[in-house]
């Protein structure tokens, strides 16, 4: 009881010096609190960048600009996930919230970041660097122009988040800037190696790669405005499609392994049927891709391989074209049994690259 009398006592006495002095005494601790605070922000300051991006492709360029200097977080940063419907949770909307840097795609693609973004927050957004806005197609990343752009933004709110690390920053867009020199002159290359190159997509998920790559799209454009809408292909565009496919019209078909559908096993089984090489590419930069250059690079060769096996079973093709042209001639009544006898012993798909059936068959589409 004593102990209780004398704590009660000795506050009160503090009490009154506080107010004899105007809170001086009372008010060192708010000022260690304000020191604690300033100090924090100097360390801030020269401390590596909170970035959060929110998909990894550009979550990897952001790394690649900054270096040791920026600590990147990629919100979607798995193929199983498709951005388009991705729905962050709250753990998601507090990294966005508590970034320094925000890097968004923009154009619709990445709404639920673009959105959520704090007060004074710097952001880097894609889209705005190249004027793309939302209808138009959001797969940026895909194309030279937007990954120069985008670089170009990183490094410049970089620089102006840690001044003292400007040449730093400038340095590694240099560097990189060198590696991306480098494919797209392997691009052009390629265009030059594979002139009238033609494609058709299950989704318009790499059109920005293929345009760069010199290829013309052939996909029917009412297939393609119903995928890009989430929506149905009417039955006459997607049997245009199959026959398409089916009449080796395009040198290759671009399968988007993220937005597969019965739609999609439909048409790889007819590529597969037919030998027109399926090359698969997903939306988010897979696992074992580090950068967004090398993993560009990667498609590029296996859609030059594609080509190759294109021309390889180009002869095959070509005997049962004279083989119908020869039945034609006979005057038996049989016409077209030889190439027709032929294509039924091509019922069983011959795979573009590893031998085994290019199809979605198994995969579930994770944005519906």
């Amino acid at each position: 009881m004593k102990r209780f009398g004398w704590q009660t006592k000795a506050t009160a006495i503090l009490g009154s010096l506080c107010l004899v002095f105007g809170l001086a005494a009372c008010g060192s601790g708010n000022d260690s609190q304000q020191q604690d605070k300033t100090n924090n922000s100097s360390k801030q300051a020269d401390g590596p960048i909170n970035v959060v991006a929110s998909i990894n492709q550009w979550g990897s360029l952001a790394k690649e600009i900054g270096g040791n200097d920026v600590n990147v977080t990629s919100i979607v940063n798995t193929v199983s996930v498709d951005a388009h419907d991705f729905e962050p949770q709250t753990t998601d909307m507090a990294k966005l919230q508590g970034a320094e840097i925000v890097v968004v795609n923009g154009a619709g693609y990445d709404n639920w970041a673009s959105k959520s973004i704090a007060k004074g927050t710097t952001s880097v957004s894609a889209a705005t660097a190249v004027g793309a806005s939302t209808g138009d197609n959001p797969h940026l990343w895909f194309s030279k122009d937007a990954r120069k752009a985008t670089a170009t933004e990183l490094e410049d709110a970089f620089a102006k988040a840690r001044p003292a690390k400007a040449k730093q920053f400038q340095a590694r867009l240099k560097t990189w800037k060198a590696n991306e020199t480098k494919l797209e002159n392997s691009m052009k290359e390629f265009s030059q190696k594979h002139q009238d190159a033609t494609y058709g997509a299950t989704e318009p998920v790499a059109y920005y790669l293929m345009d760069d790559l010199g290829f013309t799209d052939k996909t029917p454009k009412g297939y393609t405005q119903a995928v890009s809408s989430e929506g149905e292909p009417a039955p006459s565009d997607l049997q245009k499609f199959q026959h398409l496919i089916s009449g080796r019209e395009v040198n290759l078909l671009i399968n988007n392994t993220q937005e597969a559908s019965n739609t999609t096993n439909l048409l790889t089984g007819t590529a597969g049927r037919t030998e027109v090489p399926v090359v698969d590419v997903s939306e988010q930069m897979p696992k074992d891709q580090t950068t967004l250059t090398g993993w560009i690079t990667t498609l590029m060769k296996s859609i030059d391989k594609a080509m190759a096996d294109f021309k390889a079973s180009e002869a095959d093709h070509q005997k049962v074209t004279d083989g119908d042209k020869t039945d034609n001639s006979d005057g038996s009544g049989q016409s077209g049994q030889s190439g027709n006898s032929t294509n039924s012993n091509q019922q069983t798909p011959t795979a573009p690259f590893d031998g085994s059936v290019p199809s979605n068959a198994g995969q579930t589409d994770p944005g519906k």
